[in-house]
């Protein structure tokens, strides 16, 4: 059964249709790559699954369970975590309790400490674990963002464009995280404008353009579709 399915979705903005009737999966233990250009509607998208805006039409299941009218809150206690295209951390706390404030929220609170811990460890965050968020590079901050959204030990993880300000080597051990994250069989879906890191680590690719699915399969097949190349890539 697929972590995440969203079948049919028509998110619609005065008479402009920002998403028209999408339909996307997200299956446990894969990375799933979502794409287009700026404007496209993916983190619209990304919006209607996390429960911040109510669609249209269509609905969304997680591990078959309905979820369309549920609330962010009833989808974070069902496994789902997020982060955002624009950094939401609390600028005037260190690292470490960044991803705290998360742990003590999340189902392992009663270990928070430690699973902080395990958590610095496991993305590299050793190093500047007791720096104030406000001065980390961008980045670093976006990782920041990712290991706090892990602190909630999530099973479906939605991550908007993480590797935005990295450079090559983070964006390497960046992939690799992301596919350790997998191999433990969190279904994670990834919205990023890096094409290298999206054909190297995602099993499965959508393609958003004007707010539909043009395209989806494998990374090698998505790359060569002529309507990708069009839409996306700027080339015919």
């Amino acid at each position: 059964m697929a972590s995440l399915e969203v079948e049919g979705v028509t998110v619609a903005y005065g008479g402009n249709l920002a998403l028209d009737g999408v339909g996307i999966t997200a299956e446990r233990g894969r990375v799933t790559g979502l794409i287009g250009p700026n404007g496209a509607g993916k983190s619209t998208l990304f919006d209607v699954v996390s429960g911040l805006r109510r669609p249209s039409a269509g609905r969304v299941l997680m591990d078959g369970r309905d979820v369309t009218r549920k609330g962010p809150a009833r989808r974070a206690r069902h496994g789902l975590a997020r982060t955002f295209q624009r950094l939401e951390l609390f600028g005037r706390l260190s690292v470490r309790d960044n991803l705290l404030v998360a742990a003590e929220l999340g189902p392992g609170r009663r270990h928070a400490a430690r699973l902080v811990e395990e958590i610095i460890d496991r993305i590299g965050l050793a190093e500047v674990a007791d720096v104030l968020a406000d001065a980390l590079p961008t980045g670093v901050a976006r990782l920041v963002e990712v290991g706090r959204a892990l602190a909630v030990r999530p099973t479906l993880l939605l991550l908007d464009e993480p590797a935005a300000g990295q450079d090559a080597g983070e964006t390497e051990r960046f992939a690799a995280l992301l596919r350790s994250l997998a191999g433990d069989g969190t279904a994670v879906v990834l919205v990023e404008h890096d094409m290298g890191l999206v054909m190297s680590v995602c099993d499965e690719v959508h393609v958003l353009d004007l707010g539909k699915v043009i395209a989806a399969g494998p990374p090698e097949a998505v790359r060569r579709d002529e309507a990708v190349l069009a839409a996306y890539l700027g080339e015919s």
